[in-house]
């Protein structure tokens, strides 16, 4: 059975968006007209979710205001007729039951997920996906990892194949055998290896399934790790040398991701979703080959 919990840390500064952070989310950040945790949530959803666990921190209360209802602007889009973007701003509200956590500990991201597990059931399984990664696939992602988990069991970790030596300072990467096409049995995970060094195609990113084996885990990581942020991977890692549970990486189909933490990650985003918005794509497009030509005209003269 696909777990019907997700969690989502959206506690994070945003250093890299600054100085737009300074007030603003980044996960509140717009692609188009939606905020980008909105399309997160929405994936889950349509996976068949039921509880969104949101870990914020005090500077991130716009995000709990979004995912509320708003009387006031309900009362006002009634009253001037737009009854389609009401019917938009009411289905936000409804998408799941959201449950906000206040992030405590150390910064770094085993914390919120450790903070979380408040609201997630004793022996559950739950997602996990962080609140700047958009992964857009057919079917949904948390789809996929469940499909892997029901045939395997154990946790599951979403991943993209990465192939440039840069990647290597971008990602962590999954390492072990190959049990089908897509899907490995890991037996190490390898965080940020460096340029050129990475020891596999599976850059995980943008989604797990985690089962409730790992919880202690995490409590040790967040409690034993010193000197730096404590990191999921520290749980994972703990997990497999003891040999408490399987982990697998299945390599995401029919995927798109975006990196919306980064600058031009965000602008490749936003790009992207306004050329297939229903409303502005069509002229959004002519614009940019208006864009272009004008371009090549100057680089001509």
């Amino acid at each position: 059975m696909i777990p019907t919990k997700a969690v989502i840390p959206v506690a994070g500064f945003g250093t890299r968006f600054l100085p737009q952070t300074k007030a603003m989310p980044k996960e509140m950040l717009p692609i188009v007209d939606k905020p980008t945790v909105q399309i997160i949530v929405e994936e889950f959803v349509k996976s068949g979710v039921k509880d969104i666990v949101l870990v914020t921190g005090w500077h991130k209360r716009s995000i709990e205001d979004h995912f509320d209802s708003h009387p006031e602007l309900e009362a006002l889009l009634t009253e001037s007729g737009k009854v389609k973007m009401l019917s938009e701003i009411k289905k936000i509200t409804s998408l799941a039951n959201f449950i906000f956590v206040r992030q405590k500990g150390p910064r770094g991201n085993a914390t919120p997920i450790l903070n979380a597990l408040s609201a997630i059931g004793d022996g559950e399984s739950y997602f996990v996906s962080w609140g700047d990664d958009i992964l857009i696939s057919d079917p949904p992602a948390p789809v996929q990892l469940a499909e892997i988990h029901k045939k395997y069991g154990g946790i599951v970790l979403g991943s993209m194949r990465k192939v440039a030596p840069e990647d290597g300072e971008k990602y962590g990467f999954a390492v072990g055998r190959e049990v089908e096409p897509g899907v490995i049995e890991v037996s190490e995970i390898v965080e940020k290896p460096g340029y050129g060094k990475a020891p596999s195609e599976y850059a995980t990113l943008a989604g797990f399934l985690f089962t409730s084996k790992i919880n202690p885990y995490l409590e040790n990581a967040v409690s034993e790790v010193k000197g730096r942020e404590p990191n999921y991977i520290d749980a994972l890692s703990g997990l497999l040398k003891d040999g408490k549970e399987k982990v697998y990486a299945v390599s995401f189909k029919n995927a798109k991701y975006y990196d919306t933490g980064s600058k031009l990650g965000y602008l490749k985003a936003v790009v992207e979703f306004g050329l297939n918005h229903p409303e502005v794509g069509g002229s959004f497009a002519e614009y940019l080959k208006e864009i272009q030509l004008t371009t090549n005209l100057e680089e001509t003269t």
